[in-house]
């Protein structure tokens, strides 16, 4: 048959019990989140600063999470993945109720930019520990699940949001931060104090110093591996500084202080159905298509939704938009996830590898919001939305020279199979 068409024909593996706290921890973080993320950018204007200086609040956060990436990696490594995560979600929780408290802009500036060393522990050590525990042939619907998770919080949380603005901006810090130590009790309970967890999952007598260490410069032998960073630097750009900094200003300057708020809340509630009905299907189709197609079809939808977001004066179309942009990161997602877990491979610590995925989204979602900013201020928001959704080619044009393959293979089979056809991580 031909390789193209080649179906994974293993029988679906349950999903592991540690997975599954993950995703419960994933929708207490995620609808946290959601509540903050359409005011984040307004709450930074009321302390009288423009367009461009909002933003820089959504790019220090991810700042943070790029200058301390490698130290979270080598402290997953070192320590175990359920003890970084809830250090890092308990750092967050202190910088967003901080947050609620700050008098001034410099002081925002400086409580968000705490909480993205805990965001980035938190992340990778989540990341890590997924990819160690995944079936193989299950890595693309775990992925979606955990998308999935997320995607819930975000849909609920704007929508808490935009009920609770007539108490002011500042409230849902606090309900955030309180979500935050929710989220870290759950996965204390239920994975921090298990020692097993420093075990491989496929031979329980290796402790954690025996477990292989996947590092960056050994992921990059991969394809996939280089243009996952390529794809990751404009997910980042696109679905997390774009759409949490410059989207919410676009709707305040277009629509006004009322209905602004109102809109941009729905706006990123419409986001992530567009991102639900992506997830229905995307996790299990990259299990079975592979992770390229599915890579290059949600970032061609992004450059198209991103890029028209900006000529749209209407509620309607922006709100259009809106739901396109979060179908084409829905099926983006997974697809990218599993093909950094088919590099790692089962079983493998890749901490290290994973850092240096997050940190091009986080060069991505840094450096969005700062261009876009300047280009808002100077020229007009369509110019920012247009030249932004252009970035999407640089993932486009990376993905273009991965060759399709019919399974996932890990680095050590990689590199034993130099020269053949069946050498990538794609699928």
């Amino acid at each position: 048959m031909n390789k193209f068409f080649t179906r994974n024909t293993k029988a679906r593996a349950p999903i592991p019990r540690e997975i599954g706290v993950l995703l419960v921890a994933a929708f207490i973080i995620a609808l946290g989140f959601g509540l903050i993320a359409p005011i984040l950018p307004q709450y930074a204007v009321s302390f009288d600063v423009g367009a461009a200086a909002a933003s820089v609040i959504v790019s220090i956060f991810a700042f943070t999470r790029l200058i301390f990436a490698p130290v979270a990696g080598a402290l997953v490594g070192k320590l175990g993945e359920p003890r970084i995560y809830v250090t890092g979600v308990l750092l967050v929780a202190l910088s967003t109720l901080l947050c609620g408290f700050v008098q001034n802009y410099t002081q925002l500036l400086i409580a968000r930019g705490l909480g993205g060393f805990g965001s980035t522990m938190f992340t990778i050590s989540a990341m890590a520990l997924i990819a160690r525990l995944s079936p193989e042939a299950s890595r693309g619907r775990i992925s979606g699940l955990y998308a999935g998770a997320f995607l819930l919080g975000n849909v609920a949380g704007p929508v808490l949001g935009s009920v609770l603005a007539p108490l002011g901006m500042r409230v849902p810090f606090f309900i955030y931060g309180t979500a935050l130590v929710a989220a870290a009790a759950v996965v204390y309970f239920a994975l921090g104090r298990r020692r097993d967890l420093d075990r491989d999952a496929e031979d329980p007598k290796k402790t954690r110093a025996a477990i292989e260490v996947v590092t960056t410069r050994e992921a990059l032998i991969s394809p996939a591996y280089r243009a996952a960073l390529f794809s990751g630097f404009s997910y980042g750009w696109l679905a997390f500084g774009i759409r949490n900094s410059m989207i919410p200003l676009f709707a305040l300057a277009v629509f006004g202080q009322g209905l602004g708020t109102t809109v941009a809340g729905f706006s990123m509630a419409l986001f992530a159905i567009g991102n639900g009905l992506a997830l229905l299907f995307s996790g299990k189709l990259t299990d079975v298509v592979g992770r390229k197609i599915p890579v290059m079809v949600g970032l061609t939808l992004l450059l198209v939704s991103i890029g028209s977001m900006g000529v749209f004066t209407s509620a309607a179309g922006f709100i259009i938009c809106s739901i396109f942009a979060g179908f084409g990161g829905g099926i983006l997602g997974p697809a990218q996830q599993a093909s950094i877990s088919d590099v790692i491979g089962t079983g493998r610590n890749g901490g290290k590898a994973l850092a240096g995925f997050q940190m091009s989204q986080d060069l991505g979602a840094i450096i969005g919001p700062l261009l876009a900013g300047f280009l808002a201020d100077a020229f007009n928001y369509e110019i920012a939305f247009g030249v932004s959704a252009l970035v999407a080619l640089v993932g486009l044009i990376g993905w273009s020279f991965v060759p399709r393959t019919i399974r996932p293979v890990a680095i050590s089979d990689e590199t034993d199979t130099v020269g053949s056809q069946n050498t990538d991580t794609t699928k």
